[in-house]
Order: structure tokens, then sequence, then C-alpha cells
């Protein structure tokens, strides 16, 4: 009896190990999977295309027998077409309307124009005109400001005390340097806009014979941000945190010289805009040493109404007051990492191809609601009869594939299924967007920059960017030139009272033409928009 007990035992201590030993073998094939598929996804991100555009139709959903129950809609009005057509005559006098114009005639003498049958001088009876673009390239000058001196040759003669009057001349923009309004604009915008390294324009104005160091140009930047445009960039903020839906996102940044932390220490600038519907178009970039929660907190507190994000869990903890909106782009944007990892022969049919036309159905309605400019009402109205349902059928699906291991299919189900109560939320307001993507636009600007010069030596360089960085696109959004913009808030804040800034912000009425943008100017006449 002993030996067949033990026998028993030693049989079942044979099947729990050969199950446990399954389990982990599935386990390894589990991960062995996952890893070949974010290799994979490693190699088409590096040398693949980066377009987010997919080739799956929203109707495919059909083939799932669902897109009917899901999205009912009325019978299309209209067809496409698609044609080759000539371009639209007008178009070059268009786009050349706005430059100023050098005409150079060329005409023969009176001994030259003689007719060769009869010798009679000939008349002028037309031209032929002929257009080209030409460069100007830009110019250093040294600008002398003298302030005369005036005084009385009558008191001079006969009175003990001669009276001098002194022409006044506008004040330097920094005490004891070269910078001028002009060139500190120019300096900016090559190095924000243009992603310019300061070493890089130092050579450009060596090959001009002009000095500059990278030094000076740093130490320009800094001085007018924090003396001057910091005051326009603190009422930017004042008027973001009035509206009442934003956006919002975050990027990684390396400051070298930051108070007791390594120069390899991560830092990062937070991106905060106004949403497609406010009334005043702003992008603020905050730098902070930390991606902690304390850093959105700090800054939206005074901020009541909905926020656009992406799924990173700071933002689900904010003040009550803001509601988070999550991003569907994120959504989509896991479905078709899954789908990239599939062979192409295999795609037909799979989760990840059914994942994505779903994705694909609701950015497919988000267009056609812009293509009828909607009211936001509207929109919401249509967002809640043909949207959500897509929306809900997705998430049933979802749910109903169970629990994952962890996998690609796993990360896209769990994602959004984690995310669903933040999604749901752009169903509440027809002003609200279907996607995250504003601010990552804004944010794109700052990781081109930082590709090229890299990092920031101190906080208050870092500061500056984040001030530089915020007029330059707040300005771009409201159809101004930067340059030029810049340009004229240097030379009007030294002198500007406090009650004189709302005068200078980027929608003012009272900005001078030359501020805005060609394609803006025909709008604003006597610096009035229209």
């Amino acid at each position: 009896m002993k030996k067949a007990a033990s026998a028993v035992v030693n049989e079942w201590d044979y099947v729990a190990e050969i199950t446990a030993l399954r389990e982990i073998i599935a386990e390894r094939d589990s991960r062995i999977k996952l890893l070949e598929s974010q290799l994979l996804l490693s190699k088409r991100r590096q040398f693949g295309a980066s377009s987010e555009k997919s080739d799956i139709d929203p109707q495919q959903l059909n083939l799932f027998g669902e897109a009917e129950a899901a999205a009912p809609a009325a019978e299309p009005e209209t067809e496409e077409i698609s044609y080759k057509r000539k371009k639209r005559k007008g178009k070059r006098e268009e786009d050349l309307s706005g430059l100023p114009v050098e005409r150079i005639d060329y005409e023969l003498s009176e001994a030259e124009r003689g007719c060769p049958q009869c010798g009679e001088v000939m008349k002028d009876i037309g031209v032929d005109v002929r257009r080209e673009l030409g460069l100007i390239p830009a110019q250093v000058i040294v600008v002398e400001h003298a302030a005369h001196a005036y005084a009385c040759a009558n008191c001079r003669k006969n009175s003990d005390v001669t009276p001098i009057v002194k022409a006044k001349a506008p004040a330097p923009l920094i005490a004891g340097s070269l910078a001028s309004a002009s060139l500190v604009a120019h300096i900016a915008v090559q190095k924000y806009e243009n992603a310019m390294p300061l070493y890089r324009l130092e050579k450009g104005f060596r090959l001009d014979g002009v000095s500059v160091t990278r030094q000076n140009m740093a130490n320009w930047v800094i001085k007018c941000s924090e003396t001057l445009l910091e005051a326009i960039y603190r009422l930017l903020i004042v008027y973001l945190l009035r509206e009442s839906i934003l956006h919002a996102d975050e990027t990684t940044f390396q400051v070298l010289r930051e108070p007791d932390r390594a120069a390899q220490t991560r830092s990062y600038e937070w991106i905060y805009e106004t949403g497609d519907c406010a009334e005043h178009k702003i992008v603020i970039y905050d730098y902070r040493e930390t991606r902690e929660g304390k850093n959105p907190e700090e800054f939206l507190k005074d901020f009541k109404g909905f926020l656009h994000t992406d799924g990173y869990k700071v933002y689900h903890n904010l003040p009550s007051g803001i509601i988070v909106t999550g991003c569907w782009a994120h959504v989509r944007r896991r479905w078709e990492n899954l789908l990239k990892t599939i062979p192409k022969e295999k795609r037909a049919g799979s989760n990840a191809e059914r994942g994505v036309a779903y994705c694909n159905a609701l950015f497919s309605l988000e267009r056609e609601f812009a293509a009828l400019k909607l009211s936001p009402q509207e929109r919401c109205e249509k967002r809640l009869e043909k949207s959500k349902p897509v929306a809900d059928a997705f998430f049933a699906w979802a749910k109903s594939l169970g629990a994952l291991p962890k996998s690609a299919l796993g990360e896209a189900v769990g994602y959004m299924l984690s995310q669903r109560q933040y999604l749901e939320n752009i169903f509440h307001d027809g002003r609200l967007e279907i996607s995250n993507n504003r601010a990552e636009r804004s944010a794109r600007p700052f990781v081109v920059g930082r590709k090229n010069w890299l990092f920031a030596n101190t906080p208050a360089g870092a500061q500056a960017s984040s001030v530089m960085y915020s007029i330059i696109e707040t300005a771009k959004e409201n159809g101004l030139h930067p340059r030029k913009y810049i340009e004229f808030l240097l030379k009007t804040l030294p002198g500007a009272a406090t009650s004189d800034l709302e005068k200078l912000l980027p929608w003012s009425s009272e900005l001078p033409v030359d501020c805005y943008a060609p394609q803006k100017k025909e709008a604003t006449v006597d610096g009035q928009k229209h």
C-alpha cells in the first residue's frame, strides 16, 4: 500500500512539474513574441515612414458585421471623383502680390530702332515681362544714435548760467551692449523658429565680417526675456487659464547646470495650448525640472474646464474642476503598431486590422463633421448619434477579448480599456477634439530645435527658451510674423506701462500692420483686423 501511495504521489508531482514547465514555456513564448514585435516595431520606427495615415477603410467594419448597428448613416448625397486638373490661374500673381517689385526695362536706343526695311524710327508697341524672384541677403549695419546738445550763445556771453538742452535718444536695449531690437529678434527667431544653434549663427556672422559671439547672443536673449518679454509671457498665461478647454503635453529637456542635479538628468518642457474654439489662440511652454504631477497641478491651479491629454497618469490626479479628455490618436497608434508587427499577408481579418478599422471609423466621422462646418452643439449631437455607437461597439469588442498575456495586443486592449472614462469625455461637449494632436504639433518645434541646439546651459537659459517659444508660436497662431512681432515688442516694451501690455498682445487690434505675416496683411487695414 505504501508503495502504491508513493507511486501516486510521485505521479502527481510529475504532472505538477510538467504543468509548471508548460506554464514557464508558454510565458517565455509570449515574452519572445512581445520582444520580437517590439524589435520589429523599433526597426519600422527607425527606418520606415512616420506618417499615421492608414490604408484601412473604416467601412471595412462591414466585414465584421457591426458597422450598420454601430454607426447608422444617411445615404451620401455626394460622390467622390478623382481627376487631374491644371493649376489655378492667377495663383502666381497671388503669391507675389505682397512683395516689392523692382522693374528693369530693356530698351533700344533710337539708332537701334531704325526699320530694316525703310529706315524710319520704330515705335514702342508693347513689352514682354518675365518675372523671377531675387534675394537681397541680410545686411548688418552700425546704427549710431547721435543725441545733439544745444546751448544758448547769447547766455554764454551775457549770463553766468548757460541753458543746455539735449535731444532725447531711445534708451539702449541692453546697457553697454551692441544689441538692438532687430538683432535680438533675428537671433531669437533663427534659434527657436528655425532651429539654428548659436554656434552656427556665430559662423554666419563671421562670414559677413561681423564678430558676434555665441556667449553674447545667449546673454542678450536671456536678458531681453527676463527684463522685457517675461511680462508678455505671464499675461499670456493669465489669458490661457481663462479658457475652458486646453491641451497639454510634455517632452524632455536637458539643462546642464541645474542646482544639485547631474548634467545628464532629464528636465521637462510642458506645453499648454488653447483649443480650436478659443477666443485667443495661445501656446505656452513651461520649463520644469521634473515630470512630477505637482507641475501641472501648480500651473493649472486657476483653470477649470476640459483638458486634452495623453494617457500619462499624473493628468488624472489634477484638482477637481478639471475634466481630463483622452486622446483617440494614442489609441489608434497602439493598434497601428500592433498591425505593423504582423506580416502583410496575415493582416486581413486580424484583431489588429479590426482595431484600426474602428479607430479609422471614428476619425472619418470627425472629418465628415468638420466638412459640414457644424456648430459645437450640432457636432455634439452628431457624435452622440454616429460616433458613440462606434465607440461603444469598439469597447465591447475589446472587452470580449478577455484577459490577454503581455503582448502588443494586450497593450493595445489594456490601454484603451484603462483610458475609457477619459476617452468618452469627448461626447460631453462639441468643442472638444478627438485627439491631443494640437499639443503634440506645438511640441514639435521644440523637439526639432532640441535636436540641433541639444541643451540649455543654465535654468535661466531654459526659462528664456520657454518664453521665446511661447511668444513665437503664439504669434504664428495669431497670423503674426514672429521676427517682426518680437522686434516690435523689444522696441515698445522699454517705455510701456503695465496698463499698456494688453495693447501689445498678439491679437490686439492696435498692433502695426508690419507685424502681420504676408497672408494676413490683406485682412488688416490701418492696424485694424477685419
